[in-house]
Parts: structure tokens; sequence; C-alpha cells
């Protein structure tokens, strides 16, 4: 026991293949997956939702879902690739997917910003 702990700890690429080899069991562990899956829907709900932000707030969610979704680091554990790939997605396809559609959204208008502001006010 001792050993397992300390290689654990020890060594993060040690660790990162334990987690790895408990996904792809021939039983996947529900509570795991679900947790890679909100992680990767959040992402992408965040993405979707700030890509035409014009506030600082927004923009800096946009950054940040944008920059996890784009990295193509896999060194860590929860990277996006690695999220991707344990779930039996295609990141690219995912980015592909993302980048189109935030290429296709209408730029807020000023318009649409007072139609939105008169609904919550009534």
């Amino acid at each position: 026991m001792m050993e397992t702990t300390v290689t654990a700890v020890g060594n993060d690429s040690s660790l990162a293949q334990q987690y790895f080899d408990t996904m792809r069991r021939s039983e996947h562990l529900e509570p795991e997956k679900a947790l890679l899956i909100a992680l990767l829907e959040d992402a992408i709900d965040t993405y979707r939702k700030f890509s035409r932000a014009q506030d600082r707030e927004g923009k800096e969610q946009f950054r940040e879902a944008k920059e996890w979704i784009m990295a193509r680091d896999d060194h860590w554990i929860f990277a996006f690739n690695n999220v991707c790939e344990l779930l039996g997605l295609n990141p690219d396809y995912i980015r592909r997917g993302l980048r189109e559609m935030s290429a296709k959204a209408p730029l807020p208008t000023a318009s649409n910003h007072r139609r939105a502001g008169r609904r919550r006010a009534a």
C-alpha cells in the first residue's frame, strides 16, 4: 500500500496512467464518466454563450473556455483531448463544429439588446 501511494504521488505520469487505466476498464465507472461529460458540456456551453460577448466578464469566460477547448496539450488528465478520448469523442470534430457555429452566429445588434431588456423588465 505504501509503495503505491508513493508512486502515485511522486510521479505524475503514473498517476495519469492509473486514472486512464481505471477509465478504460470494460465497466466504466458512471460517476467519473458523468463528471467528464459535465466538464465538457460546461465548456461547450460557455464557449457558445459567450462567443460574441461584449463585456469584460463574458469575454474572459469565452477566453478560458476557448483556451481549454483549443489546446492541443494532453499532459493533464483533464485536458480537452483526454476528456474527449475517454468519452469516445473526436476532439477535432468538436473544435471544428464550435468554430463553424461561432462564425455563423449573428453579431449582437442594438435592437436585439433593447428587445431583450424589455422582456426582462416585463
